[in-house]
């Protein structure tokens, strides 16, 4: 989709595009100081395979401030970008035939992940009608009817890339004391964390000794700083499971970038005096665009608590073929992928189908763009979806 879209651009074409995955601000000028200043002070040399002991300190500290979370330098590894974390957690955690439960939608690099470290991926359903939220009944009844085979990890994502849904605390609580009993691992996906418009953020391994010794936390600066291209990310949890990922770590890549090291460190310690205006941007943005989604017609999408996406439902659209210039039905779409070409070709409008994301039915719209995109974008799907029978 991206490549079409960028095609349709180079040919001059009129196109709106909310596929963007990353905040439309720029990195602030202090970090990006903190970068350059790296490169003069010669800091340009390898640093320790997982990461310089300033950062990994800086994380502890950002933790306890933050999350309430208690870790020690060693129990914390920096990563190239949190992806680049999650997949050597996996690498480190599963052996071949561990089952690893995740919640549909979910973003796309999980099962993948997983399946390259031998591992079976198993999907919870998630709907619009329960907010994309995994309740604990399905966590519990999945776990329940698969005892003969080990499950391993439980990969929880909050805020939700590509739904914006948010975990409750008390919700995220229930969920991470099944995981725990059944003696699970849990992996915390928590990249947008900063990202929230009004709920509480909770961190699964604050929920007590027991849950803490089983979580993995994975965070990094790319989202809530706007430093998507400096790849650094991080995770913080029990030291044997950190020492493993630091020993495959140092084979896969040595280290992390030295000088995005050093501007992340500066990002950390900033705090949130760059993260609010950009909140607010997003919360703006989220309003305008889900009110104007409500203008089409049968339409499902759930209102995000966090993160940059909406994620409607369209499945009143799947089955009901457009019409044709003559008045004439055409070809019903399969899925998503059918309609978000349909999209791009007759509305010139670029949205991320859902199917990557276990989602059929559903888009991934990004209002990490300006709202005189989002009125520009959303008015010319308003007019499309009026043209079905």
């Amino acid at each position: 989709m991206d490549a079409r879209a960028k095609a349709l651009k180079a040919e001059g074409k009129d196109l709106v595009s909310f596929t963007a995955g990353e905040p439309d601000f720029d990195t602030p000028d202090p970090i990006k100081e903190a970068g350059i200043a790296a490169i003069r002070k010669g800091q340009t040399k390898y640093t320790p395979a997982s990461g310089t002991v300033e950062l990994r300190k800086a994380v502890c500290e950002k933790l306890k401030r933050d999350n309430g979370l208690d870790y020690a330098p060693d129990q914390v590894i920096i990563g190239c970008g949190a992806k680049h974390v999650l997949y050597t957690f996996f690498q480190a955690v599963l052996d071949p035939g561990d089952r690893v439960l995740i919640p549909t939608p979910y973003w796309v690099s999980y099962p993948e992940q997983v399946k390259l470290a031998g591992g079976i991926p198993a999907f919870i359903e998630t709907t619009p009608q329960e907010g994309f939220l995994l309740s604990p009944e399905k966590l519990q009844s999945q776990i329940t009817n698969h005892n003969s085979q080990f499950t391993k990890v439980l990969v929880l994502n909050s805020p939700s890339n590509p739904t914006g849904a948010v975990y409750p605390p008390d919700h995220l609580r229930k969920l991470a004391e099944i995981a725990d009993k059944a003696g699970m691992l849990i992996v915390s996906d928590e990249i947008y964390e900063k990202l929230i418009y009004g709920l509480p953020h909770a961190s699964p391994a604050a929920f007590g000794l027991s849950i803490y010794n089983r979580t993995v936390t994975v965070n990094g600066v790319s989202k809530s700083y706007a430093m998507t291209g400096w790849r650094i990310g991080y995770a913080a949890g029990p030291k044997e499971i950190i020492d493993a990922m630091g020993r495959i770590q140092s084979h896969e890549t040595s280290n992390p970038t030295s000088i995005a090291q050093a501007a992340a460190l500066e990002a950390l310690r900033r705090g949130d005096q760059d993260v609010t205006p950009m909140v607010e941007a997003f919360r703006k943005r989220r309003d305008l665009i889900l009110s104007l989604l409500s203008g089409i017609r049968g339409v499902v999408c759930p209102k995000p608590e966090g993160a940059f996406y909406v994620f409607p439902d369209l499945s009143a659209y799947l089955s009901t073929p457009p019409l044709t210039k003559g008045g004439q039905g055409g070809v019903p779409f399969r899925n998503s992928d059918d309609l978000s070409l349909s999209l791009l070709s007759d509305c010139l409008v670029a949205v991320v189908s859902g199917v990557g994301f276990g989602a059929p039915t559903c888009l991934r719209l990004s209002y990490a763009v300006s709202e005189k995109d989002i009125e520009r974008g959303l008015d010319r799907l308003v007019k499309y979806f009026k043209n079905f029978a």
